[in-house]
């Protein structure tokens, strides 16, 4: 099979393997073409470009940056960015970054430059940005937080099946493992507590260097990460999420040449739409645009 660790495949082997029939299971059974056209939908940004990640791993923050204002302005189907970013956040608002510092697959510092950027341009006063992950309930800007921007990278995990935007919120609990039954099925419920219901207006899954296997706790081995060189922006968490995860599965059939289900399954995606009506995970029902670098994107 024509395929290498960083991705590049032929046409006959993505169409032999069908990766999207293994991630199926967690994603809903699918909407009748009637259902998906009369029921919800979500709008999700993915962005790519080649040069983001160098050859030496570093990112090209400017462009990081520029990635980003573009997946905005498409999300919101306005002119500019600043006129995106105005949809999200107003001045009034004290406004929490929620990031996420796990060592080996952080988010990039200049994301996290590049959002607090943009929300102060917007008129927020610096006072009321801050940027943090596990300290987040002892944050004194979190705990006055009006409005919440979540991002993290994605990555396979030993609970969930993935880390997810969905996943991200679990800093925000004092009591984590109460979310961890049955691979994390509940994680919807955080989303519908009185400090974070309705307070997460926009969700940013970091694709530039996504990690598609692991096993066991906090695994983490070069072999199994590539430069996607994406973001995937939107506001629904449930849409964004499943259409990572699309991603995630279609490089492991790939890089392994047969199906290979993410384990556990991250059926939290799909819960968290049906069960806590956070949003989506229905392909049918995700309006995907895609935008920059096109080859192998997996989806």
């Amino acid at each position: 099979m024509s395929e290498n660790r960083y991705g590049t495949v032929n046409r006959r082997d993505f169409f032999r393997i069908g990766s999207g029939a293994a991630a199926a299971g967690f994603f809903g059974a699918g909407a009748t073409a009637e259902e998906a056209k009369s029921g919800p939908r979500s709008r999700v940004v993915l962005i790519r470009e080649k040069d983001v990640v160098g050859g030496d791993g570093a990112l090209d923050g400017e462009m990081l940056h520029a990635m980003l204002n573009r997946a905005m302005t498409e999300l919101f189907e306005v002119k500019s960015p600043a006129d995106a970013w105005k949809r999200v956040v107003s001045p009034d608002d004290v406004v929490g970054i929620k990031s996420n510092v796990w060592s080996h697959l952080p988010t990039p510092p200049a994301l996290e430059e590049a959002v607090r950027s943009e929300v102060m341009g917007v008129g927020v006063s610096a006072e009321n940005v801050a940027v943090d992950d596990r300290g987040v309930l002892k944050n004194p800007v979190f705990q006055r937080a009006t409005a919440l921007i979540n991002t993290r990278p994605l990555r396979t995990h030993n609970w969930s099946g993935l880390g997810t935007c969905l996943k991200n919120l679990i800093m925000f609990v004092p009591r984590p493992p109460e979310y961890h039954a049955d691979a994390c099925a509940p994680l919807g419920a955080m989303w519908k507590l009185p400090e974070l219901e309705g307070k997460v207006k926009l969700n940013i899954l970091v694709m530039l260097t996504p990690q598609f296997h692991g096993v066991g706790p906090h695994s983490f081995s070069k072999e199994y990460i590539w430069p996607y060189g994406g973001l995937i922006v939107g506001v629904d968490p449930v849409a964004v999420d499943a259409t990572g995860a699309r991603i995630i599965q279609a490089k492991r059939d790939l890089y392994f040449g047969e199906p290979k289900p993410i384990s556990p399954p991250a059926h939290h995606i799909e819960i968290a739409g049906s069960r806590y009506g956070l949003g989506v995970s229905d392909p049918a029902a995700i309006d995907l645009v895609r935008l920059g670098w096109k080859d192998d994107s997996l989806i």
